[in-house]
C-alpha cells in the first residue's frame, strides 16, 4: 500500500464540526443543539465501539500475544495524522502481527475512503466486516450510501446488521442519521418515494427514535414528491422548530406553491435567503447531502416566482 498525504483525522469528529457550523449565528439555540449532539455522540460511542479518538483497551488481548502487540501498534497509529507515514506503518504492522485484528482494517479503510480511493477502501472494509460484522456493517452501509451512492448495497448491509442485532442498530458514524432513516434515503435514491416515506415514518414512531438534524426536512421533501403539501408543511415546521435551516423555508415555499399560496411563497423564499446568508443551511465537509440547496437555487426561485406573486 502506498503512503497517503497527511490530512487531519476528522472522520470521527464531524459531529463537533457540524455543531460549530450550525451554531454560527444561532446563539439562542446553542444549548439545545449541544444537548442533542451529546445524545448523538453517546449513541455513536455505544454502538461503534472502535472510535479511534477513544483509548483502545489492549488488555482484553493479553492472552493472545500477537494480537496484544497489534493493539499496541494501533494505539501508536492513532496518535498520528490519518494517512501519514507512521499512521500507515503502525496499522500495517498491526495487521502483520494479527491478521484477525479488525480495528486496523477498519481504520485504514476509512483513511482511503476519505481520499476517494474506494477500490482500496472496499478491500479493507470487507475484511473488517468479515471479522466483526456487528461493529462494521453499519459503517460499510453508510459509506456505500455516502461515497458510492450504491443504495442497494447500503440497504443490504443495514438489513444484515438488523438481522444479527438484538438492540437498536444505531446511527451513521457521524451521528447524523439513524440507520433506518438512512435506509429510507436509500429508497429515495432508488426512486421509491412511498417506500422511503414508509421506512422513515416507521423509524420516527419507534421508541428508540430521537430527532436528528435533517430528518423532517427529508420527510417533508418526500411528501412534496407525493404531492401532499399539507403534510410537507407540518414536517418543515418540525424541522425548523428543532434545527432552523434555509432548506426548511425553501421547500416550504414549494409546498405553498403547490397549494396556490403565491404570496406566502415569496415570504418563505426571503426567509430562505436570510437564513442561508446567516450560515443556517445543510452542510457536510465531504459531499452534497440529499435535498441540500445553494444560494443560486434560492435566487432562481425568487426570479421565477416574484412576478407571479404580484
Amino acid at each position: 500500500m502506498k503512503f497517503l498525504i497527511t490530512l487531519p483525522r476528522v472522520h470521527h469528529k464531524i459531529i463537533i464540526c457540524s455543531l460549530l457550523l450550525q451554531a454560527q449565528g444561532r446563539a439562542e439555540t446553542i444549548f439545545n443543539t449541544i444537548q442533542h449532539r451529546i445524545i448523538i455522540l453517546t449513541t455513536a460511542l455505544s454502538f461503534f465501539s472502535s472510535l479511534s479518538f477513544a483509548q483502545l483497551n489492549c488488555n482484553i488481548y493479553k492472552e493472545d500475544e500477537a494480537c496484544h502487540e497489534a493493539c499496541l501498534e494501533s494505539q501508536k497509529a492513532i496518535m498520528h495524522y490519518s494517512g501519514d507515514e507512521y499512521f500507515q506503518k503502525h496499522f500495517l504492522k498491526a495487521i502483520e502481527l494479527c491478521p484477525d485484528f479488525d480495528f486496523s482494517y477498519f481504520e485504514l479503510s476509512v483513511n482511503y475512503a476519505k481520499r476517494g480511493l474506494m477500490h482500496e477502501w472496499i478491500k479493507l472494509i470487507d475484511k473488517a466486516v468479515a471479522l466483526a460484522p456487528q461493529k462494521h456493517l453499519g459503517w460499510r452501509g453508510w459509506y456505500h450510501w455516502f461515497f458510492m451512492h450504491n443504495y442497494e448495497k447500503a440497504i443490504a448491509d443495514i438489513d444484515s446488521l438488523d438481522a444479527i442485532t438484538k438492540y437498536d442498530i444505531g446511527t451513521t458514524g457521524d451521528g447524523l442519521y439513524h440507520l433506518n432513516i438512512l435506509k429510507g434515503l436509500c429508497y429515495k435514491g432508488l426512486g421509491d418515494t412511498e417506500k422511503a416515506v414508509e421506512l422513515i415514518e416507521a423509524c420516527m414512531m419507534s421508541e428508540e427514535y430521537y430527532q436528528n438534524s435533517y430528518d423532517y426536512l427529508h420527510l417533508g421533501v418526500l411528501y412534496l414528491e407525493l404531492e401532499e403539501p399539507e403534510k410537507a408543511l407540518k414536517a418543515f415546521d418540525k424541522q425548523n422548530s428543532y434545527n432552523e435551516i434555509s432548506e426548511g423555508y425553501y421547500y416550504a415555499a414549494k409546498a405553498q406553491w403547490q397549494l396556490g399560496n403565491v404570496l406566502e411563497v415569496l415570504d418563505l423564499l426571503e426567509l430562505a435567503q436570510e437564513t442561508y446568508e446567516n450560515g443556517k443551511a445543510m452542510q457536510d465537509p465531504y459531499r452534497q447531502l440529499p435535498d441540500e440547496i445553494y444560494q443560486v437555487d434560492i435566487e432562481k426561485a425568487l426570479k421565477e416566482w416574484a412576478g407571479k406573486g404580484k
